[in-house]
């Protein structure tokens, strides 16, 4: 079995991809059994201001400095719960010291598994802003919506001022349903939860659309590496390729 690596960026969406690899693992090796797996996070404070500033390349260095760390502790390929930390992945630099897989590419996948058409995209305002998604989705011929430039500050701040830091309030679910919903008011016939710490917080009982979960879509595929049922990833960070 392959080494996994978990490339971690926030706490709380981490930790949710971890208890899901081991949780995955046990039912497909039995009790108490999951493939090797080692988690890695630079404290998300040293990268806050390069995020303010959009400085992608700085954000860039601090996940690389912790792809090596994993890398040297053994892990063979890696998986990084943080949507947003994609956006500086993907930035041009000295190849990742290890192969990782695509969170957008899995999410995209399930999606288009699913036979969705239009999918809302709920995540960090770097997310919402940023062309992965659109991308991704575009590229199995998905569309894609966001929320409204208010609803998308709401959505930002409740992820900083709460999720990372551990907090699900149930004010703070109502509002990401009212948004979920206008979602599906706009034809979106599922949302993607592409901040890793959301399906903490709205889950597929509580959603107005059926959620495609990018933490736990990673999590499983990394399984899925890790046991050797699908290929180990060729990717190094970079544009991914076409």
């Amino acid at each position: 079995m392959e080494h996994a690596g978990i490339l971690a960026h926030s706490i709380e969406g981490a930790a949710l991809c971890l208890r899901t690899f081991a949780a995955d693992s046990a039912r497909e090796l039995g009790p108490y059994a999951h493939p090797d797996v080692t988690l890695d996070c630079i404290a998300l404070a040293e990268s806050m201001p390069a995020w303010d500033a959009g400085d992608h390349d700085a954000i860039r260095a601090v996940l690389a400095r912790s792809a090596a760390r994993l890398s040297a502790a053994g892990a063979t390929f890696f998986a990084c719960p943080d949507n947003s930390a994609h956006l500086a992945l993907e930035q041009e630099g000295d190849p990742l010291p290890l192969p990782g897989l695509h969170i957008a590419d899995e999410v995209a996948d399930r999606a288009a598994r699913d036979d969705r058409r239009r999918v809302g995209i709920l995540g960090t305002r770097f997310t919402m802003d940023g062309w992965i998604y659109p991308r991704a989705l575009a590229a199995r011929g998905i569309e894609h919506r966001v929320p409204t430039e208010d609803d998308r500050a709401t959505v930002d701040a409740i992820i900083f001022d709460e999720l990372v830091e551990g907090v699900f309030s149930d004010a703070a679910r109502r509002e990401y349903v009212r948004i979920i919903d206008q979602l599906r008011r706009d034809g979106c016939d599922a949302v993607a939860l592409v901040c890793t710490e959301i399906p903490l917080l709205v889950g597929p009982d509580t959603s107005p659309l059926p959620v495609l979960d990018s933490t736990r879509l990673l999590a499983r595929a990394a399984v899925e590496v890790a046991i050797g049922r699908r290929p180990m990833p060729v990717w190094r960070g970079g544009p991914p390729a076409a």
